[in-house]
Protein backbone atom coordinates (compact mmCIF):
# COMPACT_ATOMS: atom_id res chain seq x y z
CA UNK A 1 0.00 0.00 0.00
CA UNK A 2 1.57 3.27 -1.13
CA UNK A 3 2.43 5.96 1.43
CA UNK A 4 1.84 9.47 0.06
CA UNK A 5 3.24 12.91 0.79
CA UNK A 6 1.26 16.16 0.57
CA UNK A 7 1.97 16.83 -3.12
CA UNK A 8 1.10 13.26 -4.10
CA UNK A 9 -2.16 13.41 -2.14
CA UNK A 10 -3.08 16.67 -3.87
CA UNK A 11 -2.37 15.10 -7.26
CA UNK A 12 -4.41 12.00 -6.37
CA UNK A 13 -7.36 14.22 -5.46
CA UNK A 14 -6.93 16.25 -8.65
CA UNK A 15 -6.74 13.17 -10.87
CA UNK A 16 -9.75 11.54 -9.22
CA UNK A 17 -11.80 14.71 -9.66
CA UNK A 18 -10.69 15.99 -13.09
CA UNK A 19 -9.40 12.90 -14.91
CA UNK A 20 -11.70 10.22 -13.54
CA UNK A 21 -14.68 12.52 -13.01
CA UNK A 22 -15.52 11.91 -9.35
CA UNK A 23 -17.00 15.18 -8.00
CA UNK A 24 -14.95 16.64 -5.15
CA UNK A 25 -18.04 16.92 -2.99
CA UNK A 26 -18.52 13.15 -3.37
CA UNK A 27 -14.97 12.52 -2.12
CA UNK A 28 -15.70 14.76 0.88
CA UNK A 29 -18.93 12.89 1.58
CA UNK A 30 -17.12 9.56 1.34
CA UNK A 31 -14.41 10.81 3.68
CA UNK A 32 -16.83 11.94 6.37
CA UNK A 33 -18.85 8.75 6.22
CA UNK A 34 -15.73 6.58 6.42
CA UNK A 35 -14.64 8.49 9.53
CA UNK A 36 -18.01 7.83 11.12
CA UNK A 37 -17.79 4.14 10.19
CA UNK A 38 -14.39 3.96 11.90
CA UNK A 39 -15.71 5.72 15.01
CA UNK A 40 -18.67 3.33 15.18
CA UNK A 41 -16.40 0.30 14.91
CA UNK A 42 -13.99 1.51 17.59
CA UNK A 43 -16.43 3.04 20.10
CA UNK A 44 -19.24 0.56 20.65
CA UNK A 45 -20.85 2.91 23.17
CA UNK A 46 -21.07 5.77 20.66
CA UNK A 47 -24.81 6.16 21.16
CA UNK A 48 -24.15 7.05 24.79
CA UNK A 49 -21.37 9.55 24.02
CA UNK A 50 -21.50 13.21 23.12
CA UNK A 51 -19.20 14.33 20.33
CA UNK A 52 -17.56 17.71 19.68
CA UNK A 53 -16.36 18.31 16.12
CA UNK A 54 -13.63 20.96 16.12
CA UNK A 55 -13.27 22.06 12.51
CA UNK A 56 -11.04 24.32 10.47
CA UNK A 57 -11.92 26.48 7.48
CA UNK A 58 -10.61 24.19 4.74
CA UNK A 59 -11.42 20.79 3.31
CA UNK A 60 -10.45 18.99 6.50
CA UNK A 61 -13.11 21.06 8.22
CA UNK A 62 -15.51 20.12 5.43
CA UNK A 63 -14.88 16.45 6.19
CA UNK A 64 -15.68 17.29 9.80
CA UNK A 65 -18.99 18.88 8.83
CA UNK A 66 -19.97 15.64 7.05
CA UNK A 67 -19.01 13.70 10.19
CA UNK A 68 -21.15 16.01 12.32
CA UNK A 69 -24.15 15.71 10.03
CA UNK A 70 -23.88 11.91 9.81
CA UNK A 71 -23.55 11.51 13.58
CA UNK A 72 -26.44 13.91 14.18
CA UNK A 73 -28.67 12.00 11.79
CA UNK A 74 -27.86 8.78 13.64
CA UNK A 75 -29.00 10.25 16.91
CA UNK A 76 -25.59 11.01 18.42
CA UNK A 77 -25.39 14.16 20.54
CA UNK A 78 -23.10 16.31 18.37
CA UNK A 79 -21.80 19.88 18.61
CA UNK A 80 -19.71 21.73 16.02
CA UNK A 81 -17.05 24.35 16.71
CA UNK A 82 -15.59 26.24 13.74
CA UNK A 83 -12.13 27.66 14.48
CA UNK A 84 -12.41 30.63 12.16
CA UNK A 85 -15.25 32.65 10.67
CA UNK A 86 -18.16 31.24 8.70
CA UNK A 87 -17.47 33.80 5.97
CA UNK A 88 -14.01 32.28 5.43
CA UNK A 89 -15.32 28.80 4.60
CA UNK A 90 -15.48 28.19 0.83
CA UNK A 91 -16.15 25.50 -1.76
CA UNK A 92 -17.26 22.01 -0.79
CA UNK A 93 -16.63 22.75 2.88
CA UNK A 94 -19.12 25.65 2.69
CA UNK A 95 -21.70 23.40 1.02
CA UNK A 96 -21.54 20.99 3.93
CA UNK A 97 -21.46 23.79 6.51
CA UNK A 98 -24.66 25.24 5.06
CA UNK A 99 -26.33 21.84 5.15
CA UNK A 100 -25.74 21.72 8.91
CA UNK A 101 -27.63 24.98 9.28
CA UNK A 102 -30.56 23.75 7.22
CA UNK A 103 -30.73 20.63 9.42
CA UNK A 104 -30.86 22.78 12.53
CA UNK A 105 -27.41 21.81 13.82
CA UNK A 106 -25.84 25.02 15.09
CA UNK A 107 -22.16 25.84 14.59
CA UNK A 108 -20.22 27.79 17.20
CA UNK A 109 -17.91 30.33 15.54
CA UNK A 110 -14.53 30.63 17.27
CA UNK A 111 -12.80 33.57 15.59
CA UNK A 112 -10.05 34.37 18.09
CA UNK A 113 -8.42 33.23 21.34
CA UNK A 114 -10.88 35.08 23.54
CA UNK A 115 -13.76 33.27 21.82
CA UNK A 116 -11.97 29.96 22.33
CA UNK A 117 -11.47 30.74 26.00
CA UNK A 118 -15.18 31.40 26.24
CA UNK A 119 -16.32 28.31 24.34
CA UNK A 120 -13.77 25.72 25.46
CA UNK A 121 -15.94 25.11 28.51
CA UNK A 122 -18.59 23.91 26.03
CA UNK A 123 -16.13 21.52 24.35
CA UNK A 124 -14.60 19.97 27.46
CA UNK A 125 -17.75 18.17 28.78
CA UNK A 126 -17.95 16.04 25.61
CA UNK A 127 -16.92 12.38 25.60
CA UNK A 128 -15.20 12.42 22.21
CA UNK A 129 -13.56 15.08 20.04
CA UNK A 130 -13.24 14.90 16.26
CA UNK A 131 -10.18 16.85 15.13
CA UNK A 132 -10.96 18.36 11.72
CA UNK A 133 -8.66 21.38 11.85
CA UNK A 134 -5.91 20.57 9.34
CA UNK A 135 -5.13 17.67 7.04
CA UNK A 136 -2.27 17.27 4.57
CA UNK A 137 -2.29 20.91 3.51
CA UNK A 138 -0.56 22.37 6.56
CA UNK A 139 2.50 24.37 5.48
CA UNK A 140 4.21 25.11 8.79
CA UNK A 141 3.98 24.88 12.58
CA UNK A 142 0.75 25.85 14.29
CA UNK A 143 0.69 29.30 15.83
CA UNK A 144 -1.63 31.55 17.75
CA UNK A 145 -5.23 30.42 18.07
CA UNK A 146 -4.61 26.99 16.50
CA UNK A 147 -1.70 26.28 18.80
CA UNK A 148 -3.87 27.18 21.80
CA UNK A 149 -6.75 24.98 20.60
CA UNK A 150 -4.45 21.99 20.12
CA UNK A 151 -2.80 22.45 23.52
CA UNK A 152 -6.15 22.67 25.31
CA UNK A 153 -7.59 19.64 23.51
CA UNK A 154 -4.52 17.57 24.38
CA UNK A 155 -4.72 18.64 28.02
CA UNK A 156 -8.44 17.85 28.24
CA UNK A 157 -7.95 14.08 28.42
CA UNK A 158 -10.85 13.54 26.01
CA UNK A 159 -10.27 10.84 23.35
CA UNK A 160 -9.56 12.51 20.01
CA UNK A 161 -10.27 11.13 16.53
CA UNK A 162 -8.22 12.98 13.90
CA UNK A 163 -9.27 13.18 10.27
CA UNK A 164 -6.45 12.36 7.82
CA UNK A 165 -3.63 13.60 10.11
CA UNK A 166 -3.47 14.81 13.69
CA UNK A 167 -3.64 18.58 13.22
CA UNK A 168 -0.18 20.12 13.40
CA UNK A 169 1.63 17.31 11.54
CA UNK A 170 3.22 17.70 8.13
CA UNK A 171 2.48 14.98 5.58
CA UNK A 172 6.01 15.37 4.20
CA UNK A 173 8.03 14.19 7.19
CA UNK A 174 7.93 11.79 10.10
CA UNK A 175 9.50 14.50 12.25
CA UNK A 176 7.25 16.73 14.35
CA UNK A 177 7.32 20.26 12.96
CA UNK A 178 5.67 21.75 16.06
CA UNK A 179 2.77 21.15 18.42
CA UNK A 180 0.17 18.68 17.18
CA UNK A 181 -2.92 16.83 18.31
CA UNK A 182 -2.20 13.68 20.32
CA UNK A 183 -4.81 11.45 18.74
CA UNK A 184 -6.39 8.30 20.08
CA UNK A 185 -7.36 7.36 16.53
CA UNK A 186 -6.40 8.77 13.15
CA UNK A 187 -8.61 7.97 10.16
CA UNK A 188 -6.40 8.74 7.19
CA UNK A 189 -8.03 9.25 3.81
CA UNK A 190 -7.19 7.43 0.60
CA UNK A 191 -3.70 6.28 1.58
CA UNK A 192 -1.38 6.30 4.61
CA UNK A 193 0.98 9.24 5.13
CA UNK A 194 4.58 9.16 6.29
CA UNK A 195 4.08 10.63 9.80
CA UNK A 196 1.46 7.95 10.52
CA UNK A 197 3.84 5.03 9.98
CA UNK A 198 7.27 6.23 11.14
CA UNK A 199 8.41 7.63 14.50
CA UNK A 200 8.49 10.04 16.15
CA UNK A 201 5.29 11.51 14.65
CA UNK A 202 3.69 8.06 14.43
CA UNK A 203 3.61 7.92 18.22
CA UNK A 204 1.14 10.84 18.29
CA UNK A 205 -1.26 9.20 15.84
CA UNK A 206 -2.90 6.56 18.01
CA UNK A 207 -4.57 3.71 16.15
CA UNK A 208 -4.45 4.37 12.42
CA UNK A 209 -7.38 3.45 10.17
CA UNK A 210 -6.90 3.74 6.40
CA UNK A 211 -10.18 4.80 4.80
CA UNK A 212 -11.12 4.15 1.17
CA UNK A 213 -12.80 7.35 -0.04
CA UNK A 214 -13.18 6.30 -3.67
CA UNK A 215 -9.86 7.36 -5.24
CA UNK A 216 -9.11 4.55 -7.72
CA UNK A 217 -6.02 2.48 -6.94
CA UNK A 218 -4.82 3.12 -10.51
CA UNK A 219 -4.59 6.84 -9.71
CA UNK A 220 -2.45 6.21 -6.65
CA UNK A 221 -0.16 3.75 -8.43
CA UNK A 222 0.55 6.15 -11.29
CA UNK A 223 1.64 9.07 -9.10
CA UNK A 224 5.11 10.50 -9.65
CA UNK A 225 7.54 11.15 -6.82
CA UNK A 226 8.95 9.02 -4.00
CA UNK A 227 7.65 5.47 -3.83
CA UNK A 228 7.31 4.41 -0.21
CA UNK A 229 5.02 1.49 0.59
CA UNK A 230 3.52 -0.04 3.69
CA UNK A 231 3.86 -3.82 3.64
CA UNK A 232 0.45 -5.50 3.90
CA UNK A 233 -0.83 -9.06 3.91
CA UNK A 234 -2.70 -8.49 0.66
CA UNK A 235 0.48 -7.58 -1.20
CA UNK A 236 2.44 -10.54 0.21
CA UNK A 237 -0.05 -13.38 -0.19
CA UNK A 238 0.31 -13.69 -3.98
CA UNK A 239 4.06 -14.19 -3.49
CA UNK A 240 3.55 -17.44 -1.55
CA UNK A 241 1.50 -19.91 -3.62
CA UNK A 242 0.66 -23.38 -2.27
CA UNK A 243 3.31 -25.98 -3.04
CA UNK A 244 2.74 -28.41 -5.87
CA UNK A 245 1.82 -31.95 -4.90
CA UNK A 246 4.99 -33.29 -6.56
CA UNK A 247 7.34 -30.68 -5.05
CA UNK A 248 10.72 -31.78 -3.71
CA UNK A 249 13.38 -30.17 -1.53
CA UNK A 250 15.40 -29.02 -4.52
CA UNK A 251 12.56 -26.71 -5.52
CA UNK A 252 12.92 -24.51 -2.46
CA UNK A 253 16.50 -23.40 -2.43
CA UNK A 254 19.83 -24.56 -1.07
CA UNK A 255 20.92 -22.13 1.63
CA UNK A 256 24.48 -22.01 2.94
CA UNK A 257 24.87 -20.18 6.27
CA UNK A 258 28.44 -19.17 7.09
CA UNK A 259 28.16 -18.43 10.78
CA UNK A 260 29.38 -19.11 14.28
CA UNK A 261 32.64 -18.99 16.20
CA UNK A 262 33.80 -20.17 19.60
CA UNK A 263 31.34 -18.75 22.12
CA UNK A 264 28.85 -17.72 19.43
CA UNK A 265 27.53 -21.02 18.14
CA UNK A 266 23.94 -20.16 19.09
CA UNK A 267 23.80 -17.43 16.44
CA UNK A 268 24.46 -20.00 13.72
CA UNK A 269 21.76 -22.32 15.04
CA UNK A 270 19.19 -19.53 15.27
CA UNK A 271 19.88 -18.44 11.69
CA UNK A 272 19.47 -22.05 10.57
CA UNK A 273 16.19 -22.32 12.46
CA UNK A 274 14.97 -19.18 10.71
CA UNK A 275 15.87 -20.61 7.31
CA UNK A 276 14.27 -24.00 7.94
CA UNK A 277 11.06 -22.60 9.40
CA UNK A 278 10.81 -20.27 6.39
CA UNK A 279 10.71 -23.19 3.98
CA UNK A 280 14.26 -23.55 2.64
CA UNK A 281 14.65 -26.95 1.01
CA UNK A 282 18.21 -27.59 2.17
CA UNK A 283 20.17 -25.71 4.81
CA UNK A 284 23.87 -26.16 5.54
CA UNK A 285 25.79 -24.36 8.27
CA UNK A 286 29.48 -23.82 7.46
CA UNK A 287 31.39 -23.00 10.63
CA UNK A 288 34.85 -23.18 12.21
CA UNK A 289 35.83 -26.82 12.61
CA UNK A 290 35.87 -26.81 16.42
CA UNK A 291 32.32 -25.37 16.54
CA UNK A 292 30.80 -28.03 14.31
CA UNK A 293 29.91 -30.63 16.98
CA UNK A 294 28.11 -28.00 19.06
CA UNK A 295 26.17 -26.53 16.13
CA UNK A 296 25.32 -29.97 14.75
CA UNK A 297 23.89 -30.92 18.13
CA UNK A 298 21.34 -28.10 18.17
CA UNK A 299 19.07 -29.60 15.49
CA UNK A 300 18.70 -32.59 13.21
CA UNK A 301 17.33 -30.88 10.12
CA UNK A 302 20.31 -28.90 8.84
CA UNK A 303 23.69 -30.12 7.63
CA UNK A 304 27.07 -28.82 8.74
CA UNK A 305 30.33 -28.15 6.94
CA UNK A 306 33.67 -27.64 8.74
CA UNK A 307 35.87 -24.67 7.82
CA UNK A 308 39.50 -23.91 8.55
CA UNK A 309 39.80 -21.85 11.70
CA UNK A 310 42.13 -19.54 13.55
CA UNK A 311 43.58 -20.32 17.00
CA UNK A 312 40.87 -18.02 18.40
CA UNK A 313 38.12 -20.24 16.99
CA UNK A 314 37.02 -17.90 14.20
CA UNK A 315 36.92 -18.75 10.51
CA UNK A 316 40.32 -18.61 8.76
CA UNK A 317 40.63 -16.42 5.66
CA UNK A 318 41.82 -19.46 3.68
CA UNK A 319 38.35 -21.00 4.08
CA UNK A 320 36.95 -18.60 1.50
CA UNK A 321 37.98 -20.92 -1.35
CA UNK A 322 35.99 -23.80 0.15
CA UNK A 323 32.89 -21.66 0.59
CA UNK A 324 33.11 -20.31 -2.96
CA UNK A 325 33.22 -23.89 -4.22
CA UNK A 326 30.12 -24.98 -2.29
CA UNK A 327 26.93 -25.61 -4.26
CA UNK A 328 24.30 -23.17 -2.99
CA UNK A 329 21.57 -20.91 -4.31
CA UNK A 330 22.09 -18.33 -1.53
CA UNK A 331 24.91 -17.66 0.90
CA UNK A 332 24.12 -15.90 4.19
CA UNK A 333 27.12 -14.65 6.07
CA UNK A 334 27.74 -13.13 9.48
CA UNK A 335 25.77 -14.33 12.53
CA UNK A 336 28.23 -15.07 15.33
CA UNK A 337 31.18 -15.01 12.94
CA UNK A 338 33.35 -13.01 15.32
CA UNK A 339 35.88 -10.30 14.51
CA UNK A 340 39.51 -10.05 13.54
CA UNK A 341 41.68 -9.46 10.49
CA UNK A 342 41.25 -13.03 9.32
CA UNK A 343 37.47 -12.71 9.41
CA UNK A 344 37.62 -9.39 7.54
CA UNK A 345 39.78 -10.88 4.79
CA UNK A 346 37.47 -13.89 4.53
CA UNK A 347 34.35 -11.71 4.21
CA UNK A 348 35.89 -9.38 1.64
CA UNK A 349 37.00 -12.36 -0.45
CA UNK A 350 33.47 -13.80 -0.51
CA UNK A 351 31.77 -10.50 -1.25
CA UNK A 352 34.15 -9.71 -4.10
CA UNK A 353 34.20 -13.15 -5.74
CA UNK A 354 30.87 -14.85 -5.06
CA UNK A 355 28.52 -15.22 -8.01
CA UNK A 356 25.77 -16.46 -5.67
CA UNK A 357 23.29 -14.00 -4.09
CA UNK A 358 24.50 -12.92 -0.65
CA UNK A 359 22.82 -11.94 2.62
CA UNK A 360 25.17 -10.11 4.98
CA UNK A 361 24.50 -9.47 8.65
CA UNK A 362 26.21 -8.81 11.96
CA UNK A 363 29.95 -9.54 11.92
CA UNK A 364 30.03 -9.72 8.12
CA UNK A 365 28.98 -6.07 8.08
CA UNK A 366 31.37 -5.14 10.87
CA UNK A 367 34.16 -6.73 8.81
CA UNK A 368 33.47 -4.27 5.99
CA UNK A 369 33.02 -1.14 8.11
CA UNK A 370 36.54 0.11 7.34
CA UNK A 371 35.98 -0.25 3.60
CA UNK A 372 32.25 -0.20 2.70
CA UNK A 373 33.11 0.23 -0.98
CA UNK A 374 33.40 -3.57 -1.13
CA UNK A 375 29.63 -3.70 -0.65
CA UNK A 376 28.47 -3.61 -4.22
CA UNK A 377 25.59 -5.33 -5.91
CA UNK A 378 26.01 -6.24 -9.55
CA UNK A 379 24.11 -7.65 -12.49
CA UNK A 380 23.09 -11.22 -11.74
CA UNK A 381 24.25 -11.16 -8.12
CA UNK A 382 21.90 -9.58 -5.59
CA UNK A 383 23.35 -8.38 -2.30
CA UNK A 384 21.15 -7.93 0.78
CA UNK A 385 22.41 -6.42 4.02
CA UNK A 386 20.48 -6.50 7.32
CA UNK A 387 22.13 -4.00 9.70
CA UNK A 388 20.84 -2.82 13.03
CA UNK A 389 21.34 0.94 13.64
CA UNK A 390 24.81 0.47 15.19
CA UNK A 391 26.05 -1.58 12.22
CA UNK A 392 24.48 0.92 9.83
CA UNK A 393 26.32 3.75 11.61
CA UNK A 394 29.65 1.99 11.17
CA UNK A 395 28.98 1.50 7.45
CA UNK A 396 27.94 5.14 7.02
CA UNK A 397 30.75 6.59 9.16
CA UNK A 398 28.40 8.34 11.57
CA UNK A 399 26.81 7.84 14.98
CA UNK A 400 23.89 5.58 15.83
CA UNK A 401 21.97 8.72 16.81
CA UNK A 402 22.53 10.12 13.30
CA UNK A 403 21.10 6.93 11.79
CA UNK A 404 18.05 6.95 14.04
CA UNK A 405 17.40 10.60 13.23
CA UNK A 406 17.33 9.87 9.48
CA UNK A 407 16.62 6.17 9.04
CA UNK A 408 14.72 6.58 5.79
CA UNK A 409 17.25 8.86 4.11
CA UNK A 410 20.29 6.82 5.11
CA UNK A 411 18.78 3.53 4.02
CA UNK A 412 17.82 5.02 0.65
CA UNK A 413 21.27 6.55 0.17
CA UNK A 414 23.18 3.35 0.91
CA UNK A 415 20.88 1.22 -1.26
CA UNK A 416 21.20 3.52 -4.27
CA UNK A 417 24.95 4.19 -4.03
CA UNK A 418 25.95 0.56 -3.53
CA UNK A 419 23.14 -1.12 -5.50
CA UNK A 420 22.24 -3.26 -2.50
CA UNK A 421 19.04 -4.09 -0.66
CA UNK A 422 19.16 -2.55 2.82
CA UNK A 423 17.04 -4.05 5.59
CA UNK A 424 17.50 -1.47 8.37
CA UNK A 425 16.25 -3.26 11.47
CA UNK A 426 14.45 -1.69 14.40
CA UNK A 427 11.02 -0.33 15.15
CA UNK A 428 9.31 -0.09 11.76
CA UNK A 429 12.05 -1.97 9.90
CA UNK A 430 12.79 -0.38 6.51
CA UNK A 431 13.63 -2.12 3.25
CA UNK A 432 15.40 0.19 0.80
CA UNK A 433 15.98 -1.08 -2.73
CA UNK A 434 18.60 -0.14 -5.34
CA UNK A 435 15.88 1.04 -7.71
CA UNK A 436 14.38 3.49 -5.25
CA UNK A 437 11.22 2.03 -3.65
CA UNK A 438 11.25 1.77 0.14
CA UNK A 439 9.03 -0.55 2.16
CA UNK A 440 7.93 0.02 5.76
CA UNK A 441 7.14 -3.02 7.90
CA UNK A 442 4.23 -2.63 10.36
CA UNK A 443 4.75 -5.87 12.33
CA UNK A 444 6.89 -6.47 15.42
CA UNK A 445 7.03 -6.36 19.20
CA UNK A 446 9.24 -4.74 21.86
CA UNK A 447 9.95 -8.28 23.05
CA UNK A 448 12.11 -8.73 19.94
CA UNK A 449 14.73 -6.48 21.55
CA UNK A 450 16.74 -9.49 22.69
CA UNK A 451 19.87 -11.22 21.43
CA UNK A 452 19.47 -13.56 18.48
CA UNK A 453 16.33 -12.23 16.80
CA UNK A 454 18.44 -10.63 14.08
CA UNK A 455 20.16 -13.97 13.46
CA UNK A 456 16.76 -15.57 12.89
CA UNK A 457 15.95 -12.85 10.35
CA UNK A 458 19.17 -13.53 8.45
CA UNK A 459 18.13 -17.14 7.93
CA UNK A 460 14.61 -16.10 6.97
CA UNK A 461 15.78 -13.64 4.31
CA UNK A 462 18.13 -16.25 2.84
CA UNK A 463 15.39 -18.89 2.76
CA UNK A 464 12.89 -16.68 0.97
CA UNK A 465 15.53 -15.47 -1.48
CA UNK A 466 16.26 -19.11 -2.30
CA UNK A 467 12.58 -19.79 -2.92
CA UNK A 468 11.35 -16.62 -4.61
CA UNK A 469 14.55 -15.72 -6.51
CA UNK A 470 13.56 -12.07 -6.08
CA UNK A 471 15.50 -10.02 -3.53
CA UNK A 472 12.84 -7.37 -3.02
CA UNK A 473 10.06 -9.93 -2.52
CA UNK A 474 12.25 -12.04 -0.23
CA UNK A 475 13.01 -9.07 2.03
CA UNK A 476 9.36 -8.05 2.23
CA UNK A 477 8.09 -11.53 3.08
CA UNK A 478 10.86 -12.31 5.56
CA UNK A 479 10.69 -9.00 7.42
CA UNK A 480 6.90 -9.10 7.71
CA UNK A 481 6.86 -12.71 8.95
CA UNK A 482 9.73 -12.02 11.35
CA UNK A 483 7.73 -9.23 13.00
CA UNK A 484 4.50 -11.23 12.95
CA UNK A 485 6.24 -14.19 14.60
CA UNK A 486 7.56 -11.79 17.22
CA UNK A 487 4.04 -10.59 17.95
CA UNK A 488 2.81 -14.17 18.36
CA UNK A 489 5.76 -15.07 20.60
CA UNK A 490 5.08 -11.95 22.68
CA UNK A 491 1.46 -13.05 23.12
CA UNK A 492 2.66 -16.40 24.46
CA UNK A 493 5.73 -15.43 26.47
CA UNK A 494 5.35 -11.74 27.21
CA UNK A 495 7.72 -8.96 26.19
CA UNK A 496 10.30 -9.44 28.95
CA UNK A 497 10.51 -13.24 28.79
CA UNK A 498 10.53 -13.67 25.04
CA UNK A 499 13.60 -15.38 23.51
CA UNK A 500 14.86 -15.46 19.93
CA UNK A 501 14.08 -19.17 19.90
CA UNK A 502 10.46 -18.37 20.80
CA UNK A 503 10.29 -16.15 17.71
CA UNK A 504 11.70 -18.92 15.51
CA UNK A 505 9.15 -21.36 16.93
CA UNK A 506 6.30 -19.04 15.86
CA UNK A 507 7.38 -18.54 12.24
CA UNK A 508 5.12 -21.37 11.09
CA UNK A 509 2.12 -19.80 12.86
CA UNK A 510 2.89 -16.43 11.29
CA UNK A 511 3.13 -18.05 7.86
CA UNK A 512 -0.18 -19.84 8.30
CA UNK A 513 -1.79 -16.59 9.37
CA UNK A 514 -0.34 -14.67 6.42
CA UNK A 515 -1.44 -17.23 3.85
CA UNK A 516 -4.86 -17.58 5.53
CA UNK A 517 -4.43 -21.32 5.83
CA UNK A 518 -5.54 -23.22 8.90
CA UNK A 519 -3.79 -26.03 10.64
CA UNK A 520 -5.45 -29.33 9.71
CA UNK A 521 -6.30 -31.41 12.77
CA UNK A 522 -5.06 -35.00 12.75
CA UNK A 523 -7.73 -37.72 12.88
CA UNK A 524 -8.82 -38.29 16.45
CA UNK A 525 -7.76 -34.81 17.66
CA UNK A 526 -9.79 -31.70 18.26
CA UNK A 527 -9.68 -29.02 15.58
Amino acid sequence: MRILNAAQMREADRAAIHDVGIPSVVLMENAGRQVVAAIESLFDDLADRSVAVVAGKGNNGGDGFVVARTLHQRGVDTAVFLVGRVSEVKGDARINLDILGRLGLSVVEVADESAWELHFSEVSPHDLVVDALFGTGLGGPLQGLYQTVVADLNASGIPIVSIDLPSGMSADTSELIGDCIEASVTVTLGAPKLPLVLPPAEQKSGEVVIADIGIPIEVVEQLDGPRIELITKDTLRPLIPPRAADAHKGDFGRVLLVAGSVGKTGAAALAADGALRSGAGLVTVACPRSCLPIIAGYAREYMTEPLEETPAGTVHFAAAEAVLGFTADVIALGPGLGRGEGVSTFVRELVEKSEVPLVLDADALNALADDPSVLQGREGRDLIITPHPGEMARLMGCSTEDVQANRLGMAQDLARRHKVYVVLKGYRTLIATPGGPVFVNPTGSPGMATGGTGDVLTGMVAAWLGQLLDAEAACRVAVYLHGAAGELADADSGEASMLAGDLADHISDALLELTARRRVARPGTES
